[in-house]
């Protein structure tokens, strides 16, 4: 008596690591895409305010 299972084709497991080998990649692409626009400015640096509407100078003490 012989156990031999029947030969499976590599089919299905080869598209299966193509399918996660995609989601993988599509996975890190959306991560470094998010982190690149989480990017902002340091809190430290001063914004400069925009030029006044009126174009008069300002006044200062």
């Amino acid at each position: 008596m012989t156990d031999e299972a029947p030969k499976k084709s590599n089919t299905a497991r080869n598209a299966a690591i193509a399918a996660a080998g995609a989601i993988g990649s599509a996975a890190v692409a959306a991560a470094l895409l998010y982190a690149g626009k989480r990017k902002k400015k340091p809190a430290d640096e001063p914004t400069k305010p925009g030029p006044i509407p009126s174009g008069e100078p300002p006044q200062t003490d």
